[in-house]
This record gives C-alpha cells, sequence and structure tokens, in this order.
C-alpha cells in the first residue's frame, strides 16, 4: 500500500503522524510511504531522516494525497485539506466529528474512508490510541494552569504548591479517566490540593487508591460542583463521551460563583467542550477571560510537546497502520473488532453511532 504522511497544518501543530522509526516498518513490510517535506521538522525529524528509512520526500500537500491510498495524520483535516482527500482513501487520524458539522459534512462528501484514533476501543472500554494524547493533555493542563494562576496574566496570584506558612491552591478536576488522573497526579505532585469528581465510583475507588491524601474523591453532581467551584483556583475539565460531545457540566451562571482570576482549563474542547463558556483557541491566542475567569482552551495541546506526543502516538497507531496497509481497511476491521470501533464514515455514510446522536442524524447500518 501506498501510505501519505502530510505536514500538519493546524495553527501552531508540530506534530507528525509518524515517526522514522515507524516508517522503518512499513518500508520493511514493502509498503511505500510517501513523507510532505519538513513534515517531521517540528518534532525534531528530519527529511533525511525518513529518507534513510526508505521513505520519499514529496515537495506538498497536494502531492502526499493525491499518490496516497492511506493518509497518517495528526489532527483532522482542516477546510483546505477537504477537496484534496480522494474517494476510496483511508483518512486515519483524529477526528473528533461529533464536535464539527462541517468536517464532518465534508468527510461524508469525500467518499473516503474515515478512521478515528480516538474511537478504536479495546474490549475493556479503553481507548489505546486516545490514551497517550489524554495523558499529556492531563499533565499540560496543570502545567499551563499554574501558569495562568500567575497574576500578570489576570489569574488569582497562587501558587500551586503554596510555601511554608501559606496553604498550597486548590485544584478542582472533572472526570476520573486518563486526563483527570494523570491532571491530578501532576497537581498532588506540586504540592496542591486536588479534589477529582466523577459520577463512576469505580473510577473513584480506584483513585482513591492510587492517589496520596491531599487527593480527595467526590461523588459528581451540579450541587456539589457548584460547591466546590467557589473555593479552587484551578478547574480542569476532563470528561470523555466516546466519540460524541462532552456534557456541559458547568454552565454559563457558574463563573459568577467562582473567585476572580480563577483558572478553567477544557480539555474536553476537541468535543465541544465540558464548560459552557468554552471556545477552541490556539497556542498562539491561548486564553480568553469571561466574567474575571480565565479560559485555556487549546484544542491541540499536546502539540506544544510535539517530540514527547509524537513518539507516544506512533507507539500505539504503528500496529493498526500495519494492519490497515497489509490487509487493506476492509479485512482489518472485519478481523480486528478493537480497529473496527475506528469506522466513523465509510462511503459517505456515518457508521458509529455517537456522531449520528450529535447531530440527530440516521445511523447507516
Amino acid at each position: 500500500m501506498i501510505i501519505g504522511v502530510p505536514k500538519e497544518i493546524k495553527n501552531n501543530e508540530s506534530r507528525v503522524g509518524m515517526t522514522p522509526s515507524g516508517v522503518f516498518e512499513l518500508t520493511r513490510n514493502n509498503h511505500q510511504v510517501y513523507i510532505q517535506s519538513s513534515a517531521g521538522e517540528g518534532s525534531g525529524f528530519f527529511d533525511s531522516d525518513y529518507e534513510a528509512v526508505g521513505a520519499q520526500i514529496v515537495k506538498t500537500i497536494e502531492d502526499v494525497y493525491s499518490l496516497s491510498d492511506m493518509i497518517v495524520k495528526v489532527k483532522e483535516p482542516i477546510a483546505e485539506e477537504y477537496p484534496l482527500i480522494k474517494k476510496n482513501q483511508i483518512v486515519f487520524t483524529y477526528f473528533h466529528f461529533a464536535s464539527s458539522e462541517a468536517l464532518t459534512r465534508a468527510m461524508m462528501q469525500s467518499h473516503a474512508i474515515c478512521i478515528a484514533y480516538e474511537t478504536v476501543e479495546d474490549p475493556d472500554g479503553s481507548l489505546p490510541l486516545l490514551t497517550p494524547m489524554s495523558e499529556v493533555a492531563g499533565r499540560m493542563a496543570i502545567q499551563q494552569g499554574a501558569k495562568y494562576l500567575e497574576k500578570p496574566i489576570k489569574g488569582r496570584g497562587v501558587l500551586l504548591g503554596g510555601v511554608p506558612g501559606v496553604p498550597p491552591g486548590k485544584v478542582l478536576v472533572l472526570g476520573a479517566g486518563v486526563v483527570g488522573i494523570q491532571a491530578a497526579k501532576m497537581a498532588a505532585g506540586l504540592g496542591a490540593h486536588v479534589t477529582i469528581m466523577d459520577i463512576n465510583m469505580k473510577r473513584l475507588r480506584h483513585v482513591n487508591d492510587i492517589m496520596p491524601s491531599h487527593v480527595i474523591t467526590e461523588f459528581s453532581s451540579e450541587f456539589n460542583i457548584r460547591k466546590r467551584i467557589q473555593t479552587h483556583d484551578l478547574i480542569i475539565g476532563g470528561v470523555l463521551i466516546k466519540g460524541g460531545k462532552a456534557p456541559k457540566l458547568i454552565t454559563a451562571d457558574m463563573l459568577k460563583l467562582m473567585r476572580p482570576g480563577t483558572v478553567v482549563v477544557d480539555v474536553a474542547v476537541d468535543q465541544g467542550g465540558c464548560f459552557e463558556t468554552t471556545k477552541a483557541t490556539t497556542h498562539q491566542d491561548p486564553t480568553y477571560i469571561i466574567d474575571d475567569i480565565v479560559h485555556y482552551c487549546v484544542a491541540n495541546m499536546p502539540g506544544a510537546v510535539p517530540y514527547t506526543s509524537t513518539m507516544a502516538l506512533t507507539n500505539v497507531t504503528l500496529p493498526y497502520v500495519l494492519k490497515l496497509a497489509n490487509k487493506g481497511w476492509e479485512m482489518a476491521c472485519q478481523e480486528d473488532p478493537v480497529l473496527d470501533k475506528g469506522l466513523n464514515i465509510v462511503h459517505g455514510e456515518i457508521v458509529y453511532k455517537g456522531i449520528a446522536e450529535a447531530f440527530g442524524w440516521e445511523l447507516s447500518s
């Protein structure tokens, strides 16, 4: 199969869909790989690194799409890529369709095979291709939140870890999944007081077992959220609905309950966000303020640490890329029910329930 890796063109997105190590495995299996020139430079990989493992370098993104049977990338295609995608072409990437009707319609019109990293699902319900980026985003949420709590950036002026004689800051984490646990781990490591909330008691028991004593758990309800946001300095939204829109756990009126300078970080922004006041931002312009509350809602947080993120992503996507390349998408998905869950749009039809439900559309049988 011919696999193409284009350069990401979303704002400040420096990750790349495949490392040279991954390309080596593909060429070793007799597949042809086209890499767009300079596609890997943001992650620390150069054209010469890819050529050394058998890839061919092409100049333009148009070349990559026109030559390839399968496109492997990181972020969803943006508007200027829509016309480049061919009928029957496999596009393997993060899509997050439920947050964008325009993207969904464009991919339906392309009649491509859209396989989404974020809905590939193991039998235990875990999401193996989303997990590493959720781990990165969860840790970064605290890193960024701590920075934006500083007074020059309109935060409360709170040091999360505190100092002797001064209590530490308070962090509220909504969601005890991968993002939430990683965020809580980082915040606890800084010495902050952490409250993590979820509606899944099994997850809360797990958190209680593995976290230090200054991380407490609480059942998530509107009443409890309204109570906690009045006293916490940094609020992390890390709720995931597989393939669907995130629930709005913090409504616009709740901002008035928070203290001025409180920072909210919405890691669920790719799925529409779990704060009602969320709107996607970029690394170039990452924050905005509503009712004196600092919002950080960058839609591609792991793109700020591209070397780590690209390595982590290729570690988990490569086995599936190899299956798709070796067997074709139909046989690969037929034989592997985990990969089959990644099918979102096929030949213009929505085949993933969460997307159809998000827009009130009909699900293809």
